[in-house]
């Protein structure tokens, strides 16, 4: 049991990573943002809906027959 709780913790402690003062500027880029900008994702709202031929229904409830 021990032996098994000193391979988690060691795999656990495998991700983790020292991030150089050098390298910060990379990972604080916007592109490495995982909820992305907000321009972007209009952006990308509109592109879907030239895409697809339709406008709307993002986050709305209904199907267009008055009910909800």
């Amino acid at each position: 049991m021990r032996v098994a709780a000193v391979i988690i913790a060691l795999l656990a402690a495998a991700a983790c990573a020292r991030v150089k003062p050098h390298q910060r500027q990379d990972l604080a880029r916007r592109s490495m943002d995982p909820a992305g900008d907000r321009s972007e994702r209009k952006l990308d709202g509109h592109v879907e809906e030239y895409r697809e031929g339709s406008i709307g229904g993002a986050g709305a409830g209904g199907g267009g027959c008055g009910c909800n």
